[in-house]
């Protein structure tokens, strides 16, 4: 097997990480969001609209990534790119918050850690 595939591999078995967003939650449950680490292809497509994503991060950019990667509990996807102008209407808080997640991700096992 090849250095590369190795690698691949190795990735693939990792355990997604997940952020828990109360403000999407119902009652006294937070939304909880699942997602792999972002990847040089993630961060790729993100800019092909947006040129100076990691100098320059635009909410747009933010928000493009959080639908990228989020997913349901079960591996689907949580966002498509019609739920942008939905989560462009969000807090700022909220949005960077979650993208800060995504963007910086550790392990499922280190965030229960925290």
């Amino acid at each position: 097997m090849s250095i590369a595939k190795q690698i691949a591999a190795k990735r693939e078995a990792q355990e997604r990480s997940f952020a828990e967003v109360e403000e999407w939650g119902e009652e006294d449950q937070s939304l909880r969001l699942y997602f792999g680490p972002v990847t040089a292809r993630d961060i790729e497509k993100v800019q092909r609209k947006h040129k100076d994503f990691l100098t320059n991060t635009t909410m747009g950019a933010m928000v493009e990534t959080i639908i990228l990667k989020c997913e349901t509990q079960d591996g689907e996807k949580a966002f498509t790119l019609e739920d942008k102008p939905i989560l462009m209407g969000e807090p700022i808080g909220v949005i960077a918050g979650l993208f800060g997640q995504v963007f910086g991700a550790e392990s499922a096992e280190d965030h229960e850690k925290n």
